[in-house]
């Protein structure tokens, strides 16, 4: 298997939706969970099928996804042979939205030409899943497929695709006299001359496009029945190691269901909510509902229910913010957010 299984993330995708939370960043290294990056649940899907040959393909806003993955040496993908490469892309507004996009390909064509793995699995870069590829790929050579396109269980793709590495070399190679510009084209066209087969993926898994449903499936891993579905302990979801201490919770302090991650100082009220590494939380503070990313202050007396604070955040003393579970309210990475601005 670790020589079969070529891996391919495209990170190109942007959704307007989610501008104030991916106008400093790539929507692949978007915050989740208090300690992972979006990109961490296929990347580690990948890693944990034994693949070991990873290209990822960013555009714009790619530095923190570099620091991020940097060698790759947490995914154990720091290797002489394979590993991991990063192919940043081309800027083609037009294919800002095609996932596995030839022309970005056929910029690195060498990528391809070099790769040993017999087959290729294409990835959008923020689907939060944590899936076996192994059996996907028997059920593709039982079936005698040229292509498969894997499909959630009510029939959206997943906007991933396995396909013979030869072949996907021939499509990127011929795309002028084709017209096929990226997988989808492939995949829709009555008329393409390849076998084309639906794996319907029964497990969990949610594509982020918004703030919406970026909200929800957050608030989702509070639930216990959906936590087990995506951290196995045979099938971990691998991320950046940082080494800092325990979190500190004063006597004062009420927490209940809620995510906090470590080196945070909790000394308010933190209900139902995702508090991220190295946050800090004064007396008499309210978090309802909310997901607080790396290193945000909250002084003292806020109340905050159903809020999104982008990382580096302060809230200074008495700030009022409330949004609702459609419309969570947004406070951009950086910023300093204070009871006057909201009077």
């Amino acid at each position: 298997m670790k020589r079969k299984l070529l891996g391919v993330i495209d990170a190109t995708t942007y959704h307007e939706d989610l501008e104030d939370l991916v106008i400093h960043r790539s929507l692949a290294a978007l915050p989740f969970g208090g300690r992972y990056r979006i990109i961490d649940f296929i990347l580690s899907s990948m890693v944990n099928s034994g693949i070991r040959s990873v290209a990822i393909f960013p555009k714009m806003q790619y530095r923190s996804l570099m620091d991020h993955l940097g060698s790759g040496k947490n995914w154990d993908l720091n290797r002489k042979r394979d590993g991991l490469f990063f192919f940043p892309s081309p800027i083609v507004e037009s294919d800002s939205n095609k996932i596995g996009s030839f022309e970005h390909f056929a910029a690195n064509m060498d990528y391809f030409y070099r790769s040993s793995q017999e087959y290729a699995i294409i990835s959008n870069c923020n689907t939060i899943v944590n899936m076996n590829i192994r059996p996907i790929l028997e059920w593709h050579n039982e079936a005698k497929c040229d292509i498969t396109e894997i499909r959630h269980q009510d029939g959206r793709s997943m906007e991933m695709y396995l396909i013979k590495t030869s072949l996907l070399i021939k499509l990127i190679e011929t795309r002028h006299e084709t017209g096929y510009t990226c997988m989808k084209d492939v995949v829709t066209d009555l008329n393409a001359a390849y076998t084309i087969c639906h794996y319907e993926y029964n497990g969990y898994a949610v594509t982020i496009d918004s703030i919406d449903n970026y909200f929800s499936t957050s608030m989702k891993l509070l639930e216990p029945k959906v936590w087990k579905q995506l951290f196995l302990k045979d099938q971990p979801i691998i991320t950046k190691v940082k080494d800092e201490p325990p979190t500190k919770y004063v006597q004062e302090s009420v927490v209940k269901n809620a995510m906090i991650a470590n080196g945070c100082h909790i000394s308010g009220t933190v209900e139902n909510s995702i508090i991220a590494r190295g946050v800090k939380i004064a007396k008499g503070a309210v978090i309802k509902n909310c997901i607080i990313m790396q290193k945000c202050q909250i002084e003292e007396n806020c109340y905050l229910d159903s809020v999104i604070l982008d990382k580096d955040v302060k809230v200074e003393a008495g700030t009022y913010l409330a949004g609702t579970a459609h419309a969570p309210y947004v406070i951009r990475k950086g910023t300093k957010q204070g009871a006057l601005m909201n009077s």
